[in-house]
């Protein structure tokens, strides 16, 4: 017989670790991140198996766990450019400028829209699941969706990349 952990929360790693990633960009500090957010989760079992909205729940311990650690360690900056891939051919190197342009563009967004847009294009969440987590109304969600769409259409535009 599984437990509650295995059954309910161990499934949601894979959504977290990116949420998690997407926000600090270092594998280890994610991981560190995860790995205190799963240990809470454990301890507080009983609790949870109670709790209305779980990933609600994990979501806001993990954004914790990087406040935590954001202020124990001042600032990371420079850990980007520590753990960038280098390219050996032009086209993988196009490719990653290309993907970094607009990891930062995404990374540019108010953070509620920021946070929205990778729930719907990245984790491939209904709006009704994005509203349920975030707590807000189905019609903020589409409001915040599309605010960040045409920004980075704006900017993407405003670059060269589209049309």
């Amino acid at each position: 017989m599984n437990s509650f952990f295995e059954t309910h929360i161990w499934p949601m790693r894979g959504r977290l670790y990116r949420l998690v990633y997407l926000w600090i960009k270092d594998q280890s500090l994610a991981e560190d991140a995860l790995q205190n957010v799963f240990e809470k989760s454990v301890e507080r079992q009983k609790e949870l198996q109670a709790h209305p909205n779980l990933m609600g729940w994990m979501v806001t311990s993990l954004k914790n766990e990087v406040l935590i650690h954001h202020r124990k360690n001042i600032r990371l900056k420079g850990l980007e450019e520590l753990n960038e891939p280098v390219a050996t051919q032009s086209d993988a190197l196009e490719s990653a400028e290309s993907h970094r342009l607009i990891f930062d563009l995404v990374d540019g967004l108010p953070e509620k829209q920021r946070e929205i847009f990778h729930l719907r294009e990245i984790e491939e969440m209904s709006y009704e699941e994005i509203a349920q987590h975030m707590e807000i109304s189905i019609d903020q969600v589409k409001v915040n969706l599309h605010r960040a769409r045409k920004t980075l259409r704006e900017k993407l535009i405003n670059q060269g990349i589209t049309r």
